[in-house]
């Protein structure tokens, strides 16, 4: 008999394809990772399906560790913006005073401009060294001469304003509205009597006893 050739065996093909990251064998077992999961068919698909689950798993893991950082960054550093404003309370202090100081300087421009006469007396004693016990002498000598009167005029004297100057025009060495401003007048006053009498309580005491100051 004749030798007849073998017919070849065809090697079955071991290719292993690539199905979205997942390795799927000629078996039909799966391979992930470099872990098979046998089985195939329904298997196979099932397991794909966790590997996905476990890759968006830790995707929304990676996500939410980023925003856990960002938000820690961010207190961190509302944190340090704290401390160093709170690292200087004597600047602070020093920065609160002087605010408070121009408040308290513009009011007392204010109140004297919009105040009445007796109000800015008062406000102003300190200015000249006296404290508020000087004042019911200054408002006993000052009602007697004028009843606190900006144009209180003494036709027989030439005496006018708040102090009664005599006359008039010397109260312009305090201020060019000497015949309208309260302020101006008062000012003049209160010099004239620190200069002469030394308080508005030395200055009633000569007007009780001469009848004018």
């Amino acid at each position: 008999m004749g030798k007849h050739a073998a017919p070849r065996r065809r090697r079955a093909s071991l290719a292993t394809p690539l199905v979205g990251g997942l390795a799927v064998a000629a078996t039909g077992a799966v391979v992930a990772g470099g872990v098979v999961l046998s089985g195939g068919g329904g298997s196979a698909v099932a397991a794909a399906d966790a590997i996905g689950k476990v890759s968006l798993a830790a995707t929304d893991s990676t996500g939410a560790a980023d925003s856990t950082a960002t938000v820690q960054r961010a207190s961190s550093l509302s944190r340090s913006s704290d401390r160093r404003e709170a690292a200087d309370p004597t600047k602070a202090a020093s920065l609160a005073a002087a605010v408070e100081s121009q408040v308290k300087a513009v009011t007392q421009k204010v109140d004297a401009a919009v105040g009445d006469p007796k109000t800015i007396a008062s406000a102003l004693l300190s200015d000249y060294g006296w404290d508020g016990s000087q004042f019911g002498c200054l408002d006993k000598l000052w009602t007697r001469e004028s009843n606190w009167r900006v144009n209180a005029d003494n036709p027989s004297s030439s005496a006018y304003g708040i102090p009664q100057a005599l006359p008039g025009s010397k109260m312009a060495s305090a201020g060019p509205n000497w015949q309208t401003n309260p302020v101006t007048q008062i000012k003049w006053g209160l010099g004239y009597i620190q200069g002469r009498y030394g308080s508005p309580c030395g200055a009633w005491g000569h007007s009780q006893s001469h009848g004018w100051y």
